[in-house]
């Protein structure tokens, strides 16, 4: 009765289903093309540095444990309530393991047995979960530094526990793309100076699978089928990268995302839009500082609207991260 619908989930789906932004920048006088190489190259090693400080926010969250809460609705025509539901989890280490517990369900505290029953089936999950990315992705573990050579990552022999929340709250996980970063002026973001910088992916909505596809069809020849599915994958995933678009605002003196918004319309090339057109689309996450010098997720927003026959509907997901702990704190939930 009180398993959630998973917010990575949530957002896979969201974001395979919407997507897209045209920009038009104008300039009274345009650069030259030595000043702009020149430019794009600054950018790019900025950008370097702000990612290599992204990687280690993502892994000092873990070893974090905080309280969460989760929001989803949907609106029908005239922003009438279709759906509503709001839950509030805590999480704790038990056994070297982050676990989701959860507090209440739309105001309702959660019983003690469904409450134990929960937190078992959460394990269970997990250490599949956690069997699989250790087979697929033996390599995947290490420490994290940034020296003059840029992101270092001192790989391991076994792949350790990331938490549920940390892959959720960056379930947005762009790469560094030289070349694919434009600085579009300068804000103020609570009271803060920080460089807007807007940045157009290339491989955002790759699948890393694909690559794997060749190696694994050698066992077994495709069929052409299989060719024409993984050719229309291929098309839309290549589409869905030309239109989208990921702004970031930057406290240039800590090389420290702030906040990043993610934009994806004009999504005419998607099958179905005789039954679904999709109006829009956005996803955001900005970062908090719980303690001083430690930035860490404080919100996540996803917001779809689309059309169909019997009007708009809108639908609103949305996370808060707070109270933050230490993970070596005894929590004890009430």
């Amino acid at each position: 009765m009180y398993s959630p619908v998973s917010s990575a989930v949530l957002a896979l789906f969201l974001l395979g289903t919407c997507s897209s932004f045209a920009i038009a920048q104008t300039s009274p006088k345009p650069p030259t093309s030595q000043s702009k190489s020149a430019a794009k190259s600054d950018l790019d090693a900025f950008m370097e540095k702000v990612l290599a400080r992204r990687e280690v926010n993502r892994k000092m969250l873990n070893q974090y444990v905080l309280d969460e809460t989760e929001a989803f609705d949907v609106f029908g025509p005239g922003q009438w309530p279709l759906y509503r539901t709001k839950r509030d989890y805590t999480w704790y280490e038990r056994e070297g393991m982050h676990v989701r517990s959860p507090v209440r369900f739309n105001g309702v505290t959660v019983k003690e047995s469904e409450r134990q029953q929960y937190e078992t089936e959460w394990i269970r999950r997990e250490q599949k979960r956690q069997e699989r990315k250790a087979k697929n992705e033996p390599q995947e573990a290490g420490d994290i530094s940034f020296g003059s050579e840029g992101l270092q990552v001192n790989r391991g022999g076994a792949v350790t526990s990331e938490p549920r929340f940390v892959s959720e709250a960056y379930f947005m996980d762009f790469k560094f793309e030289p070349g694919n970063y434009y600085l579009a002026g300068r804000e103020k973001l609570e009271g803060q100076d920080v460089l807007r910088i807007e940045y157009y992916p290339t491989n955002l909505f790759n699948d890393e699978d694909d690559e794997k596809t060749p190696r694994e069809m050698k066992k077994k020849k495709p069929s052409k089928n299989d060719e024409k599915q993984k050719q229309f994958e291929q098309d839309i995933n290549r589409k869905m990268n030309k239109t989208a678009l990921v702004t970031l605002w930057v406290d240039p003196a800590e090389h420290q995302i702030l906040k990043y918004d993610f934009e994806n319309i004009d999504l005419d090339f998607l099958p179905g839009r005789w039954l679904v057109h999709l109006d829009g689309m956005n996803a955001a996450m900005e970062m908090g500082q719980p303690f001083p010098s430690v930035w860490l997720p404080r919100s996540l927003r996803i917001a779809v609207d689309v059309t169909v026959a019997t009007g708009e509907i809108d639908g609103r997901y949305a996370v808060d991260y707070y109270d933050y702990k230490l993970a070596t704190v005894a929590t004890k939930v009430r």
